[in-house]
């Protein structure tokens, strides 16, 4: 085994002892990346005769180009007709709604927590003991019912954290091995943007709080706080109320992102600004984003490296990146034995053939099945690396978030006031969204 497959393994194994069966309602949301298909717009597939048809109703928008291209592939090899449709970011739960409706719905689509087990369950399969359950290295993501059905099967693992541009840091005057906690970070961080003009690029890309980039920090940098809330525990079940005791922390992160980026925290409201390619045109040294966008970033700055949430917490020298998954495959119930096992088989092959599974695994990063390539993706690398140094690895605690589109758009709306404004006043309309918010999404879930 190659030294990258061992340090995989080890983070692997990590965030398996740390994986959640999350959610406690409302609908999930993409883990990054632009907006990609129109649903609306796709048209409904038809139907594939006594071959069955697949049509795959995708959750993660970068994935997009690479799915239409392997769908393709599969068909003009098996005659099988295969549609891939990609929600937009922050639609997939609506979008499901629709097509589920319709006369040929999706045959494949995505049940990523608890909450989806809650909703979606009854039009899931049992995959136990499938094709595609066999080829699985680990259960460790997968999703069950109370009875035990195999709900959905995780297809990938990823990691979320700050990702770093070395050689603008290095150009700033300042070095990696500096940065080791939120005080250090910190002083890399003003220095540079005190000096942007100077220099040709600032500190953080751009933040914005439209629907496109919102999830980088009410989804994602939420994470840190619940996460520290746990106090070396993990959840395993939506707790009804938070304490909210790590925002602080929280709000140093956020702080220093906003005030220094790009883009003045009272030009966030609107969005407009690419963050991605703010980062890969050299323009800042720092962003907020995840292991998604490897392949996207790599060839601009082939150096980069993700570093974790650092935020003033005790011990944070020993903190890793955050890392789990959402992205579960489901199969559903309520088509054809013939669509579904065309959809069983379609799954098969992008996970065991050579080039489809390579394909996968450039664009996902990490595919749990026995006969996928080994990952290049560098910042799973750097997730690998810092849990075989004896860090800490952050599960994604922030699945459980309650109604997670209502609590979410609660959050944007106080961050956009506080970004407008940030007095200390705004600052607790934020805690009340935050914590109270929680509490109310609860109640309004499970009544």
């Amino acid at each position: 085994m190659s030294k990258t497959k061992k340090i995989l393994a080890l983070a692997l194994s990590a965030a398996m002892a740390l994986s959640l069966l999350a959610g406690c309602g409302g609908g999930d949301k993409p883990a990054g990346g632009s907006n990609a298909g129109n649903p609306s717009s796709a048209g409904t597939p038809t139907g594939g005769g006594e071959t069955g048809r697949v049509y795959w109703l995708n959750f993660k928008p970068e994935l997009d180009e690479t799915a239409q291209a392997l769908a393709k592939t599969y068909t003009d090899k098996t005659g099988v007709p295969v549609q891939v449709i990609t929600a937009a970011s922050g639609t997939y739960q609506q979008t499901l709604t629709a097509e589920m409706d319709k006369s040929a719905p999706p045959t494949l689509f995505n049940i990523g927590n608890s909450a989806g087990v809650a909703d979606w369950g009854e039009y899931a399969m049992d995959l136990t003991g499938t094709a595609i359950a066999n080829e699985l290295n680990t259960d460790a993501y997968n999703l069950y019912d109370d009875a035990g059905k195999l709900v959905s099967i995780g297809y990938c693992y990823e990691c979320y954290g700050i990702i770093v541009n070395p050689d603008l840091v290095t150009k700033a005057g300042h070095s990696m091995d500096e940065i080791k906690d939120f005080a250090s970070l910190k002083a890399v961080v003003e220095d540079i943007h005190a000096n942007a003009a100077t220099l040709g690029f600032d500190a953080f890309t751009s933040c914005d709080m439209d629907d496109s980039s919102s999830w980088r920090f009410t989804g994602h940098m939420a994470n840190l706080e619940y996460y520290y809330e746990q106090e070396g525990t993990t959840w395993t079940e939506c707790p009804a109320t938070i304490s909210g005791k790590y925002l602080d922390n929280f709000k140093n992160l956020y702080d220093l992102c906003i005030n220094n980026s790009l883009t003045a925290p009272t030009d966030l409201a609107t969005g407009g600004h690419d963050a991605g390619q703010e980062f890969k045109d050299g323009k800042a040294a720092f962003t907020v984003q995840g292991s998604w966008e490897y392949a996207n970033y790599v060839a601009s700055v082939p150096n980069a490296t993700m570093i974790p949430y650092y935020c003033g917490v005790s011990g944070e020298d020993k903190a890793g990146l955050n890392c789990g998954t959402e992205n579960c495959w489901a199969v559903n119930a309520n088509v054809s034995e013939a669509d579904q096992k065309a959809t069983i088989d379609f799954m098969v092959w992008l996970v065991s053939d050579p080039d489809a599974s390579a394909k996968m695994v450039e664009q996902l990063g990490v595919l749990p099945y026995k006969n996928a390539p080994e990952s290049a993706n560098g910042f799973l690398s750097d997730a690998a690396e810092y849990t075989a140094n004896g860090c800490y690895v952050m599960n994604w605690a922030t699945n459980y978030q309650p109604n997670v589109d209502e609590y979410r758009r609660g959050l944007v709306a106080a961050l956009n006031q506080y970004n407008a404004d940030q007095s200390a006043a705004n600052w607790d309309q934020f805690r009340i969204a935050f914590v109270d918010g929680w509490a109310a999404q609860y109640n309004a879930v499970n009544g």
